[in-house]
Order: C-alpha cells, then sequence, then structure tokens
C-alpha cells in the first residue's frame, strides 16, 4: 500500500487543527472545540482511507481469454478481459494495468462500480505491428479509498503468450523451376511422405498408416508388409534470408496512430506498414515466397544465421510453412557469417536443380559470386535484392541488380514503403534482360 498526493495534504490539515486547537488565541471553548473536531474528522478520514484502502482489492480475480495465440503483423489481436467481483461488497472503482510486452497493447482500463458477486468485462485491439513472441502479462490491478489517500496494487502473473508470424502477401507468380518437376532421377532416399515411388517393403510396425499396407506381399508372407517410399525427385526450393550484422540498414520507426473503438469495431480493411527496416522487408519477403510454394505443392527448405544457425529442411505442406514462419518470427539480424560464406556452408547439402533464393540487402559483389557459385552447381538461383538504400543504407542496389541481370540471374528488388506484392512479382523496379533467364527457357 502506497499513500497519495491526497494524504499528506489530510496530515497536513490535522497538524494544524491540532496546533490552532493549543495556541492561546484558541483558548475560546468555541474554537478549540472547532479545531478538535476538525482534528476528530481528519484522522476518521485517515482511519476510513486505510481500511478501504486495505479491502479494495479483496475477493477481485482476473480473467483473460485470448480468441487466437498466433497471429500475422498487420491483424487486429482481440483479447477478452474479466474481472470478477467474489465478494458481497461493491468495489468503487479499479484500475487494470496491462504490463504485456506486446507493442501497443490496449488492454488496460479503469472500470468503475462493480457490484458485489458481479463481474465486468471489456475486448482490447491491438494493432500487430512487431513479429515475435511476446508474453500477454502480467496484469496489475490498481484501487483504493474513494478520497484518494492510499493507493493498493496487486500484480497477477500470467503465462500465456502470443507468437506473431511476419507479415506475408499471396503471389500470383514467381520464378520456378517447371522443368524439372517430372521425368526426374530418383533420389533413393527413404522418405516419412507418401509419394509415386515406392522402393520396398518392411515388416508392419505400431504405427504404420494401414493404407501403407501391401496386400499381395502380404498375402505371400503371411504377415503384414507395408510399403516404404523415395523422395519424389521433384526440385526442392530453398530460400536463403541474409541476417549478417553488417549489411543491415534501418530508419527511426514513427510513432503508431492510436484509434478510437469505432475504428475497431467497424474493423476497416488496413493497409499494413512494415517497420523500415531492411530484415523485416526481408523476412516478409521470405514468407511470402514460401507461402507461394508451399501452396504450389513443392517441398520448401529455410537456411539463416542469426543468433543461431538455422536449417529447415525442404518439405511439403502447410505443416511446413508453420514451421517456416515461426522461424522467421524470431530471426534477428545479428548473424556473423556472410551471404557467401552462408551459400560455402550449406551448398553441398542441397541437391541439383533446386531453386535457391537469396533474400539479402547486401550491396557487395559477394552476392553474385554466391549465384555463380550456385550456377556451377547446377542449382537454380533467384536473388531478391532488399534496397539498403531506401532505409539509410549504402547505395549500390541498382549496379548489383544489373550485374545480376547481365549474368541472366533473375533478381527483384524491394525498397521502403514498396507494395511487397508487386515488387516479388515484378512490377517494380523493373529492367528488362536481353539474354533468357533458365525460368523463361
Amino acid at each position: 500500500m502506497t499513500v497519495g498526493r491526497s494524504f499528506w495534504v489530510v496530515v497536513t490539515l490535522l497538524a494544524a487543527s491540532l496546533v490552532l486547537a493549543n495556541l492561546p488565541i484558541s483558548f475560546d471553548p468555541v474554537y478549540q472545540s472547532l479545531y478538535y473536531h476538525l482534528s476528530y474528522l481528519w484522522g476518521l478520514m485517515i482511519l476510513v482511507g486505510w481500511i478501504w484502502s486495505a479491502l479494495a482489492l479483496r475477493g477481485l480475480s482476473v480473467e483473460r481469454r485470448a480468441y487466437t495465440l498466433r497471429q500475422q503483423v498487420g491483424q487486429i489481436f482481440e483479447e477478452r478481459f474479466t474481472i470478477n467481483n467474489h465478494g458481497r461488497f461493491p468495489k468503487l472503482w479499479v484500475e487494470v494495468r496491462d504490463k504485456t510486452s506486446l507493442p501497443g497493447a490496449a488492454g488496460s482500463r479503469v472500470l468503475t462500480w462493480i457490484k458485489g458477486r458481479r463481474s465486468r468485462s471489456y475486448v482490447s485491439y491491438t494493432w500487430l505491428s512487431q513479429r515475435g513472441q511476446f508474453l500477454l502479462g502480467p496484469i496489475e490491478l490498481v484501487s483504493g479509498d474513494v478520497f484518494g489517500l492510499f493507493l493498493v496494487k496487486r500484480r497477477i502473473t500470467v503465462n500465456t503468450s502470443l507468437l506473431v508470424i511476419p507479415y506475408m502477401v499471396n503471389l500470383g507468380f514467381f520464378p520456378s523451376p517447371q522443368g524439372l518437376l517430372t521425368g526426374g532421377k530418383a533420389l533413393h532416399q527413404r522418405s516419412l511422405e507418401v509419394s509415386p515411388y515406392a522402393a520396398s517393403v518392411r515388416e508392419f510396425a505400431s504405427g504404420d498408416p494401414l493404407n501403407r499396407i501391401h496386400w499381395p506381399s502380404t498375402a505371400r508372407r503371411e504377415r503384414l508388409m507395408v510399403k516404404e517410399f523415395e523422395q519424389d525427385p521433384q526440385a526442392d526450393v530453398w530460400i536463403f534470408v541474409d541476417s549478417h550484422r553488417f549489411v543491415q540498414a534501418v530508419l527511426p520507426m514513427q510513432p503508431q496512430v492510436v484509434r478510437d473503438e469505432s475504428y475497431w469495431l467497424w474493423k476497416r480493411p488496413t493497409e499494413v506498414t512494415l517497420p523500415p527496416a531492411t530484415i523485416e522487408y526481408s523476412v516478409s519477403s521470405a514468407a511470402s515466397i514460401a507461402n507461394y510454394f508451399i501452396r504450389q505443392g513443392q517441398a520448401v527448405g529455410l537456411v539463416s544465421v542469426g543468433q543461431v544457425y538455422i536449417t529447415l529442411t525442404a518439405e511439403r505442406g502447410e505443416r511446413q510453412l508453420g514451421k517456416i514462419l515461426e522461424t522467421l518470427a524470431f530471426i534477428q539480424p545479428e548473424g556473423d557469417l556472410s551471404l557467401l560464406g552462408l551459400v560455402g556452408a550449406q551448398i553441398r547439402h542441397l541437391s541439383k536443380g533446386s531453386t535457391i533464393i537469396l533474400v539479402t540487402p547486401s550491396t557487395q559483389p559477394e552476392v553474385i559470386l554466391a549465384a555463380n557459385e550456385l550456377l556451377l552447381h547446377g542449382m537454380r538461383p533467384v536473388v531478391v535484392l532488399i534496397d539498403a538504400s531506401s532505409f539509410g543504407g549504402l547505395k549500390g542496389t541498382d549496379k548489383l541488380q544489373s550485374s545480376l541481370l547481365t549474368q541472366a540471374i533473375p533478381v527483384f528488388k524491394v525498397a521502403n514503403h514498396d507494395d511487397l506484392k508487386t515488387a516479388l512479382e515484378g512490377g517494380l523496379h523493373s529492367t528488362t534482360s536481353t539474354q533468357k533467364t533458365w525460368w523463361k527457357e
């Protein structure tokens, strides 16, 4: 319990009343009685205020419920807060302070007159502007007496967290190795997924799906036999996100505009503005490209070096997309390995014919060297250049783009404030090349 400003005012009045009651000028019984009565009043006010504040938060509990704990940057996060008064006496006022790490959280409120054995609830709407994982709590309840003499606080720990995945757009086009999808060579590598390439049979084991049972072999051997599959020879797609700390650039973040409740109630469509940082545009570009290829039914992998070395093996399906998005949500520009070093460290693990997408804000010639290294190993590079100069970084992106196009390497440039969908589909900063690229052949 802490004291407020009003407490010191009342204490001063109490002291003044006691002093005046004992001054010679106040020996008149009428004035002396008046000052003593005022002293009783101030003392009683302090006592009542202390008792009121001590009971202000008793019997109160808070329920915090989120409709979903996994959302995307640019969406609106909704939470319902319910304040329950389990006591029989009403609560005059209660302030709910939301101490979450979520930027722009709007869960704090001041509620008045919560009747005994009743509940009050409200819904908060938060504009999600940053990716990552955020703890939804703790919650701090603040109340006190009607005179404002004392304040009492209680902290409620919450262990629920919200995962904000990167912003992504639905692409209608992106270069892909169409000529390598069929008629490929068997890889002779076992796969946990069902593919058109059955390699052998083995004895049934607990947990094997019934649709993998090979009935002719089962009949011959008089015991259950299941099929084993090889990897589909379709080309994989690998996305390399350059999180090298020395090539990143960032501009000061503009303060978020606070909107009134009527805006959230109508839920009008909003324009998503990414934070002005190359890493944010890199992550959103990678997420959008991964979403495109997953919807095309291709296997997608992810490689990056931020806080740690990240490698997600190329797989298909929505589950793989979820893993990629969750991984991208935590990538920070703290890597010590350049793009060329990253490609060199991973190239021996990549199969021929794979599409390698390099997402980088680098303006160094090593981008060209990395792309050429991939070409020499029979892979198909695509470069997404994040224009560092538009984020206050080094210039040279245009020159690098021209050099890559001269070597017939597909390249897309994304600058600050660009429409991500248009830029990644080639509608912005497009430069024609006289040579055919591998995806136009």
